[in-house]
């Protein structure tokens, strides 16, 4: 077992909750502690969950609830766009960070469920 900070996945996340955590910096104060907390609660699930994950050997629960938290996360940030909290450089910025640990995450559950 690789330790979680060495795997691609959880840097690729922890990554994501940095750009989260920055851009929730500016949002207007009626997002900033109702939809920018919930998207930053979210994300940091995410990465403990990938966490949690790497830690047993029953992965597929945490690496299921891992993929929700990322959906979920892709909703928020497409929500903020429209709300316009985010511009649209923005979105495709963030989009491309969660479309990364999307893949990385189906992968590694696929992996889990065949093997």
């Amino acid at each position: 077992m690789a330790l979680a900070e060495e795997l691609p996945v959880y840097k690729a996340t922890y990554d994501l909750v940095l750009v989260i955590f920055t851009l929730a910096k500016n949002f207007t104060k009626e997002f900033k502690y109702t939809l920018g907390e919930s998207l930053k609660n979210e994300a940091v699930t995410a990465v403990t969950n990938i966490y949690r994950a790497n830690c047993t050997t029953e992965k597929t629960e945490y690496l299921k609830t891992a993929r929700e938290n990322i959906e979920v996360i892709r909703l928020y940030i497409r929500l903020l766009k429209d709300l316009h909290q985010i511009s649209v450089k923005q979105l495709v910025f963030v989009n491309g960070h969660i479309e990364n640990v999307s893949k990385q995450l189906a992968g590694w559950h696929k992996a889990q469920k065949d093997g």
